[in-house]
């Protein structure tokens, strides 16, 4: 075994730290999703002023590609950093501050009309999902430098089976908000209480110890994203294996983003129901970060990503038979699965290809090349809903997910097991 290196070395001296700190990140940030849901709470808020299956899809779309679209994009900057941790606060501002937007647009939602409050709504969640997407590269980049790889799974996970268990409870207690306060100052109430807990859970974020890197090697000649990235797509056939699974999983899961809808349409489901059904997928996610974290570090990352695409297809089987409302809790526990194992899993996955300098592009690509399916997704599950029903819609989920499950079964290998397999040649 190789000798620590200097920052090796003051990065396991302040382990212990950057786990806390970031776990209580992780747990505030959590509380606050919880209160403004983008599967439950935004979705029903953009519900009470439209009926278009289309635009109530694009809530949690839109989040995920803002999130993702733009980390290629910064790639080259972010690979260029000695040190992430300003970067990372002064970027997650943006997807922090529009909760207050929301609870201001909702309290003025009777004075400025439905038409004003969707539009400035979407606004919103354009910057917000925007916001995330310029923090993420550089956030992924940080932690991956301060916890150690063979630890990196589990870190993923606990920290987000931490932020699900407190959007399990937060969820509850929005869906008694929304059930007992009247109009505005229902969905006021959640978005504001979550911008409370966002501003929180920065300042915990704040206290991340993150030495300097001193001996990377940052080449004087800044060399253009896309040429570096063509570089990678070019030699790494196992890396573009595995972003045509991730590509496909979002249409494996387009169906996720409608069950909310089903179930108040077809089921009449009440707000309390919702919130107990954003817990059930909460609950779910939480144990299931921390198992499949765990997991993966022992087990490998594509086995846990297997897993995920057999989850993702029998919610949408389960969803195509549903005769009742109880038949989504089971939905909405499979569901949580596969959610885990496409964004933890798949992220801890990311990390593992390529070298230090390599991994904000490996990370850019996974996440900006797989944006265009996360928004085009839910745009055809939308329309194929209001064209001709739900039912299509989670048939369409069902054949992706199996496809989505041969690929990573046959063609994707374990990036960091090969590696170790080629060390020991």
């Amino acid at each position: 075994m190789l000798p620590l290196t200097t920052l090796e070395k003051e990065i396991r001296e302040n382990l212990k730290h950057n786990i806390k700190v970031n776990l209580w990140d992780g747990s505030l940030f959590g509380v606050a999703l919880g209160f403004a849901s983008f599967s439950t709470v935004l979705p029903l808020f953009v519900a009470s002023m439209t009926t278009s299956a289309l635009l109530i899809g694009l809530v949690p779309a839109i989040h995920s590609v803002g999130w993702q679209l733009p980390q290629l994009f910064t790639a080259s900057h972010v690979s260029r950093l000695r040190k992430y941790k300003r970067n990372v606060l002064m970027m997650t501002i943006n997807e922090r501050a529009p909760f207050l937007g929301f609870a201001i647009t909702a309290l003025l939602l009777p004075l400025i009309g439905l038409q004003a409050g969707l539009v400035i709504t979407f606004m919103l969640l354009i910057w917000q999902g925007l916001g995330g997407g310029f923090t993420a590269n550089s956030w992924t980049s940080m932690i991956s430098k301060i916890i150690p790889p063979e630890t990196r799974g589990t870190f993923f996970g606990m920290q987000a089976g931490l932020a699900n268990l407190f959007i399990s409870g937060s969820a509850i207690a929005a869906g008694y908000i929304l059930d007992a306060l009247a109009s505005p100052f229902d969905f006021a109430a959640c978005f504001l209480l979550a911008g409370i807990f966002f501003t929180l859970s920065w300042f915990a974020l704040s206290l991340t110890r993150e030495p300097e890197d001193t001996e990377k090697v940052i080449p004087e000649e800044k060399t253009h994203f896309w040429d570096d990235s063509k570089k990678i797509l070019s030699r790494d056939l196992n890396f573009k294996w595995f972003l045509s699974a991730r590509f496909l999983s979002q249409f494996a899961t387009m169906g996720f983003s409608f069950y909310i809808i089903y179930a108040l349409r077809r089921f009449n489901m009440d707000a309390v129901t919702a919130g107990f059904l954003t817990a059930t997928l909460t609950i779910a996610q939480t144990v299931a970060n921390a198992g499949m974290g765990w997991l993966g570090d022992r087990w490998g990352h594509r086995s846990m990503l297997i897993i995920g695409s057999i989850t993702a297809l029998l919610s949408s089987i389960l969803a195509w038979l549903a005769t009742s409302i109880i038949w989504f809790y089971p939905i909405f526990l499979l569901a949580g699965i596969a959610n885990v194992s496409i964004w933890t899993i798949g992220m801890a996955m990311t990390v593992d290809f390529g070298s230090e300098s390599e991994r904000p592009l490996y990370i850019g690509l996974s996440q900006t090349l797989t944006a265009p399916a996360t928004i085009i997704a839910p745009l055809l599950g939308g329309w194929i809903v209001d064209s001709v029903g739900f039912i299509p819609t989670f048939s369409i989920s069902i054949v992706l997910a199996v496809i989505t499950m041969l690929i990573l079964i046959f063609m994707v290998k374990d990036p960091r097991k090969t590696l170790l397999l080629k060390q020991n040649q």
